[in-house]
């Protein structure tokens, strides 16, 4: 039995993309707040508590613990759902929020579930219930950074993640395993075993200039890796920001302005 909302889409953009979701009537679609982008008239924009999904029908106490999990990673305690009360099909659009590429995932086709980096949801058809994962090895536990507490999507309907740079689909057969920067990880079914592992070595350590850890990810099943985490990028730009001098160039500092003539 098919419970979530059966949506049709189109995907527009290249490094900036955006979404455009089908709505027939009745239909709704949900979103994290600030991922609306434009709606057809017709459509009811109203924020809800929680997701919507049938998962979170337990009464106000289900919902509540539901949510506060949620504000552990600081995720908002609110959704927005766009609901269609025309009479004929309309469309509303939501947009990635940093360069890269949104993917679509059909839960039916991918076992019911896929467990992604906690900013990684960008919306998904009513039905679809947006919850967290906490990664029960120790290790994962202790040293997983960015992937210790992860979001976890399930259901039967159309989601859409979104990831920075450009986005690689890998399909691991049984037992085959591969390491990975744990902020380069967009998202895995739930049949992939995830660990964190110790990267090792004293000079990889100090002088490495790469994390401690990486994670590891076992098949069987699919992986969505990203070539520029959004923490990486901030990084960068936070680096370049803090420098004194605007203009690239010299590594000589003030000194180098007077031998550039400035």
């Amino acid at each position: 039995m098919i419970n979530n909302h059966e949506i049709d889409y189109r995907i527009f953009g290249e490094e900036m993309q955006y979404v455009e979701v089908e709505l027939d009537p009745g239909e709704t679609a949900v979103a994290e707040p600030g991922a609306f982008m434009m709606m057809d008239d017709g459509i009811q924009m109203q924020t809800i508590f929680g997701d919507g999904s049938q998962q979170q029908s337990g009464g106000l106490l289900g919902k509540l613990f539901s949510a506060g999990k949620r504000l552990l990673v600081g995720e908002n305690l609110f959704m927005t759902a766009f609901t269609n009360i025309g009479q004929g099909k309309r469309h509303v659009s939501f947009a990635s929020p940093y360069p890269g590429k949104i993917i679509p995932l059909d839960l039916l086709r991918l076992g019911g579930r896929i467990i992604c980096q906690k900013d990684a949801f960008l919306c998904a058809a009513k039905g679809v219930s947006i919850g967290i994962e906490f990664q029960r090895k120790l290790g994962t536990g202790l040293f997983g950074g960015e992937g210790f507490i992860m979001e976890r999507l399930d259901g039967d309907g159309m989601a859409f993640m979104h990831a920075g740079g450009h986005v690689v689909e890998k399909e691991l057969m049984p037992g085959e395993l591969i390491k990975i920067d744990t902020g380069c990880i967009v998202a895995f079914t739930a049949n992939v075993e995830y660990d964190i592992q110790f990267v090792g070595g004293i000079k990889n350590t100090l002088f490495g200039g790469e994390g401690v850890f990486f994670a590891t990810l076992r098949g069987p099943g699919k992986v969505w890796i990203q070539s520029l985490p959004i923490s990486r990028l901030a990084g960068r730009i936070l680096q370049y920001g803090t420098y004194n001098r605007k203009e690239e160039g010299s590594i000589l500092g003030g000194l180098g302005n007077l031998l550039d003539g400035d």
